[in-house]
């Protein structure tokens, strides 16, 4: 697992530093972490453990009780701050949500909903495996106020999944699908390509597969091999290829064009909808740089906007998190505010993966200068930006990390 990032400390009683106290007419979002698996995979080096990683302290039957305390306590400060205001979208991610019992995961959303409120239409989502949920538990999510479910679908080929560690029977997705639609939940599927041994042929079928459920929202993630995980240390030892980078772009491109095709419109460069209403609202406050709260062991949070703003972190083991939750104290290991040089960067970095863009006006002096020549290497649309807008285009969307370089240098 990744180390969490350098800076300040963050106070005990987690209360937020006076320049971002105020009113704020930007979304606000609540992000619940349940940090649990049933096994790890070999690629994941997200904040998860199973049940003999947790150790004495920490236990998936307390965590939601744990949890709630870490809502009181966001309750205090954003209301101590002036930012407290209705939620307009929760996702829960993790790990497997669905661990837990939906009695428990109805528990955190009644708490959110009872503490802030919930805009009308507010999104709700819970991420999921295939094998973790079943009919009467999707209907139950639906009827505790889900309206939206993320399947961790990856592959539909047997082999690639066996590869990735994944534990489910790719038949098992369509059945899931269906058991959450006709709960009355939106439902999105997750994709990876670039696995070892995924032939192009592998990768089309999956595409092809998940289309075939119906559905109005896909992820497509290229995989990458974290250092320290099972999966690096596979491929450091010879038993896996590493991942090749033109194979992912040609899978990338035949991803986009089948989804096309289906009538699934890029909005961020690893998320397709079929209509703007159906991407997700949770991912795009993320990019545009919303305000929410991150509830959960190694969980972050962004309150503010510009330099103005403060994010922060939690602790990572649920073992420390509930220690420091049971003491009364808040569980942010450390927090930071940027600098104007790191705002402009990020902001860049984020909005530039997003269909809409951002603004040529935004852009340093060197960046508006870069913009001429990344139209003319094809990696920027000339109308738009004749328009007075950055937006990729689909080989830009291939070579993003290097749009923002080009507009940050």
């Amino acid at each position: 697992m990744p180390a969490l990032p350098d800076g300040e400390p963050s106070p005990e009683d987690g209360a937020l530093p006076e320049w971002v106290h105020g009113s704020s007419p930007e979304g606000f979002g609540v992000y619940l972490h349940v940090p649990f698996c049933r096994v790890r995979c070999g690629y994941c080096d997200f904040n998860t453990y199973t049940s003999s990683e947790l150790g004495g302290g920490a236990s998936q039957e307390s965590y939601a009780r744990t949890a709630l305390r870490e809502i009181d306590l966001a309750a205090r400060v954003l209301a101590q701050a002036g930012r407290d205001r209705p939620v307009g979208t929760v996702f829960v991610g993790g790990g497997t949500p669905t661990l837990l019992p939906v009695d428990d995961l109805a528990l955190l959303l009644d708490a959110v909903r009872d503490t802030w409120g919930l805009e009308p239409g507010a999104e709700v989502t819970t991420e999921a495996n295939p094998d973790s949920v079943t009919a009467d538990s999707l209907a139950s999510l639906a009827d505790a106020g889900f309206t939206r479910v993320s399947f961790g679908m990856q592959s539909a080929v047997p082999s690639v999944l066996a590869t990735l560690e994944r534990t489910h029977d790719p038949e098992r997705v369509p059945q899931v699908v269906q058991w959450a639609r006709d709960a009355g939940l939106a439902v999105s599927l997750d994709l990876i390509y670039g696995t070892p041994g995924e032939s192009v042929a592998d990768w089309q079928r999956s595409v092809e597969a998940a289309l075939a459920c119906g559905v109005d929202h896909v992820s497509a993630y290229a995989l990458v091999i974290e250092e320290g995980t099972r999966m690096a240390g596979q491929v450091r030892r010879g038993l896996l290829p590493p991942t090749d980078p033109d194979d992912q772009a040609t899978k990338y491109e035949i991803a986009d064009a089948l989804l096309a095709d289906a009538g699934l419109g890029w909005y961020e460069v690893s998320n397709w909808a079929r209509t703007p209403e159906q991407a997700c609202r949770h991912n795009l406050a993320y990019w545009r740089g919303a305000d929410w709260w991150g509830i959960g062991p190694g969980a972050h949070s962004h309150v503010g906007s510009g330099e103005q703003a403060v994010r922060w972190w939690n602790v990572k083991h649920p073992r420390a998190y509930a220690e420091r939750l049971g003491r009364g104290v808040s569980p942010a290991a450390g927090r930071e505010r940027l600098g104007a040089q790191d705002v402009a960067l990020e902001q860049v970095l984020l909005r530039v993966r997003l269909r809409e863009g951002l603004p040529v006006a935004e852009l340093s002096p060197a960046g508006r200068r870069a913009v001429a020549g990344l139209v003319a290497d094809g990696l920027l649309d000339g109308r738009a930006a004749v328009r007075g807008n950055v937006e990729l285009t689909l080989r830009g969307r291939l070579l993003a990390d290097a749009v923002v370089r080009a507009l940050t240098d």
